[in-house]
């Protein structure tokens, strides 16, 4: 008897070698790489307006000095695959307030600070450069994308999808 169960539990039609995107019908996340000649990056729109009110918490260890939120309302997702979002770092123990417009590119792992803001104004970053998040001292970054941004190798689906992540954060298996 147990044979026979388990002997229809195998011919279900869950295929284990298919990934989970294939089974739902949906299409493959598009890989793309350095080397990817056909990939440009649009041009980066100005810094959106933020509001510290809005935060969403982006989920750190408890020994950081910094608590970092992104503000929902300035994630958007590009034709060309980029998240671009508002990265507010806060001093757990009040203090000075400081932004940064980033945008964070799931196929490559990498992210790109566009702009500051601090006392008041935002300033350009002077050198604009893609930079692996692996590398990075900061790990708000790591935490973003993994918990929120990226799925894989691809942006999640929606900037809705993002915020529920941002409120709820899951730990995948990437």
């Amino acid at each position: 008897m147990c044979l026979a169960l388990l002997a229809g539990c195998a011919s279900g039609t869950h295929d284990t070698d298919n990934p989970d995107w294939a089974q739902a019908g949906m299409q493959p996340a598009p890989k793309r790489y350095e080397t990817d000649a056909e990939w440009k990056e649009t041009e980066a729109p100005p810094p959106p307006a933020f509001d510290e009110k809005r935060l969403e918490p982006i989920s750190m260890p408890p020994y950081m000095s910094l608590k970092f939120g992104v503000d929902p309302k300035t994630i958007a997702i590009t034709r060309d695959g980029i998240v671009r979002y508002v990265v507010v770092a806060q001093n757990r123990n009040g203090g000075g307030v400081n932004a940064f417009y980033e945008g964070v590119r799931c196929s490559t792992g990498e992210m790109k600070s566009y702009a500051r803001y601090n006392n008041g104004a935002w300033q350009e970053t002077k050198t604009l450069e893609w930079k692996r998040i692996s590398d990075l001292n900061s790990r708000y970054a790591m935490a973003l994308s993994s918990q929120a941004l990226c799925r894989g190798n691809a942006p999640r689906n929606s900037v809705g999808e993002m915020v529920q992540n941002l409120r709820n954060p899951v730990r995948e298996v990437q």
